[in-house]
């Protein structure tokens, strides 16, 4: 981030200069995010198992889909960094040079990890060449590894956009935001509607291709960055949040009740309702966290998981696979009580190895 750690003064024979305290809002939406991230994948175990129905059923479908806006607002917290960096505009060259170095290991490193120590050691899946590219291709090696290739495409993109948003007033960014994302929301409600008709048009993406539909959200972290709400209008924005949330989850868990909803609101990262959920949400958590006085000690503790977050998200999938593997209760999804456990255990676990990883210079450039 580039606001500072904390006031400061420069000394010297000019006069003194007091640098702002950061403000921690970016960095505790990420360390929700991550937390949300690593919820989603492991409680999506016993939401996806039968039988769908009853209270730890629906605990685990209010844990999950309760926390469907967090990649949105990974997006949106990488857009508001991002585009406003001078780097990204003047110095286009320079910033891939860092950004690749940053993600490029990682890619081939967390790629090789899940397809060789998770599928083919673990799993003892038998891979031929063909089913190797078709993963790859299709940026499916393991479940969240679409991520990397999505980032990348936005990294690869983001001077273009920083030139066109960061070189006017926030109401072009806004106006660029509003309408990439509300052109985004449409065309994965149209496949709704066809559907309704008889007619499959399902959107598939790839590794090109996966960055393409979260530009709106990138530049809506932008645009939104400096948006402060108090007073009745936060109440307001936050019950309306809520309000999405909670509809989302009762939407997910109860469809063919509302089928004009099944068609219009799709229950996904780029769905119109999950769309204003995600917006609603760092909006919201921002201002709110501008009433909040954090403690020097307890804010290097919030920047330093908020830097282990990356790391988290690569490496959470190879713990919860270890203990999905050897607790039957949680292999056969059929207690709650047992995946919550297992969640705990894979956070944990996945902030402890990225902490430690983060002092090692070699394991630092793949965490």
């Amino acid at each position: 981030m580039s606001e500072a750690a904390g006031p400061r003064a420069a000394v010297g024979n000019g006069p003194v200069t007091a640098v702002r305290p950061r403000n921690y809002g970016l960095d505790i939406l990420r360390i929700v995010s991550i937390c949300g991230v690593v919820a989603i994948h492991v409680f999506g175990l016993r939401v996806g198992a039968e039988p769908r129905a009853g209270r730890g059923w629906w605990a685990a479908v209010a844990i999950d889909i309760g926390f469907i806006w967090v990649v949105p607002v990974f997006v949106m917290i990488s857009g508001a960094l991002l585009l406003g960096s001078r780097q990204v505009v003047q110095a286009p060259a320079a910033f891939y040079r860092k950004r690749a170095v940053r993600l490029v290991p990682a890619l081939i490193f967390w790629n090789l990890v899940y397809l060789v120590g998770v599928r083919i050691w673990m799993r003892q899946e038998k891979l031929s060449t063909g089913r190797v590219l078709e993963l790859l291709y299709d940026s499916s090696v393991f479940t969240q590894l679409y991520f990397l290739w999505l980032i990348l495409g936005l990294y690869a993109v983001a001077p273009l956009v920083a030139a066109f948003v960061a070189s006017r007033d926030d109401r072009r960014a806004l106006a660029t935001a509003g309408i990439i994302l509300g052109a985004t929301v449409m065309a994965y409600m149209i496949p709704g509607l066809l559907g309704h008709f008889g007619v499959s048009r399902p959107i598939k993406l790839n590794m090109f291709t996966y960055w393409v539909p979260y530009v709106g959200y990138f530049a809506a972290g932008y645009a939104l960055r400096k948006v402060r709400m108090k007073g009745l209008p936060l109440a307001a924005a936050g019950l309306a949040t809520a309000t999405l949330m909670a509809f989302t989850v009762w939407h997910f868990g109860h469809r063919g009740v509302l089928p004009v909803a099944d068609m219009l609101v799709s229950v996904s990262y780029l769905g119109a309702g999950v769309a204003l959920t995600a917006l609603g949400v760092f909006v919201v958590g921002l201002s709110v966290c501008e009433y909040v006085s954090i403690p020097g000690r307890v804010g290097t503790a919030i920047v330093a998981l908020s830097s282990a977050s990356f790391g988290v998200f690569l490496v959470h999938l190879v713990i919860f696979e270890a203990i999905r593997l050897n607790v039957p209760a949680v292999l056969g999804a059929n207690s709650v009580r047992a995946i919550a456990v297992a969640y705990l255990l894979t956070l944990a676990g996945s902030f402890g190895i990225s902490l430690l990883a983060a002092k090692v210079p070699l394991l630092r450039r793949v965490f």
